[in-house]
């Protein structure tokens, strides 16, 4: 499926708004080390960990097929997207 640049840019967002929540859970949590987490724990923060990486797969993915059809470097559309998610003008 070919996208365009501003759903990467939205689907950039969603990933990262993804990860924040995870990184939330993390904090809230703690080290599952120092304290073991609950069942009911472990299971919200793996919910959110896969959610987050199947979303960063779909738009790493979708990079590469719009880098490709755009005759990009795949490194430089990631970091126009990425930096067009993260500090919108």
């Amino acid at each position: 499926m070919t996208h365009t640049f501003e759903e990467l840019v939205e689907m950039q967002r969603t990933v990262d708004e993804a990860h924040t929540q995870v990184e939330q859970l993390r904090d809230q949590y703690g080290p599952p080390t120092a304290a073991p987490w609950g069942e009911q724990q472990s299971q919200t923060y793996g919910t959110a960990w896969r959610a987050w990486r199947d979303l960063a797969r779909d738009v790493q993915a979708a990079v590469t097929e719009y880098a490709k059809e755009q005759g990009q470097p795949r490194n430089e559309a990631e970091a126009v997207e990425k930096r067009s998610a993260r500090y919108p003008e």
